[in-house]
């Protein structure tokens, strides 16, 4: 969730991903609110653990198929868009830091510094938050 908004529930994509963990559209039920946290976060949740499955439990694996499409998984890495590539350089080591406990994610620093400001600015100005 932390790569993907940066804690806003109300963060779209270029794509057409939406809320928190954003979810493309196609992942939610008629009548479900994407940008509810509880529904997004379900959502999210549900295809991370397809991921995980079809990747066999391999997170990094399971985090490209979370952001390229399932399907991914099976093809070989020199074929990921940019995109994937770079959610899972940074995505596979900031979740190995919070699975071990760390209180410090270098990988979750340098992405915030390159990539993560912004999108973390615009969320604490959507919700309301002081930096």
């Amino acid at each position: 969730m932390q790569i993907e908004s940066c804690g806003d529930p109300f963060a779209r994509s270029s794509a057409g991903a939406m809320g928190l963990f954003q979810v493309m559209p196609f992942h939610f039920q008629a009548g479900e609110n994407p940008y509810q946290p509880d529904i997004n976060a379900q959502r999210g949740l549900d295809y991370l653990a397809r991921s995980l499955n079809a990747s066999q439990g391999n997170i990094r694996l399971a985090l490209a198929g979370y952001n390229g499409g399932i399907g991914i998984i099976t093809r070989g890495e020199w074929s990921w868009s940019a995109q994937t590539l770079r959610y899972v350089y940074y995505g596979a080591p900031i979740y190995q830091d919070a699975q071990s406990g760390a209180t410090f994610s270098p990988k979750l620093d340098e992405w915030y510094r390159k990539y993560g400001a912004g999108l973390c600015r615009q969320a604490s100005r959507r919700l309301g938050i002081n930096e």
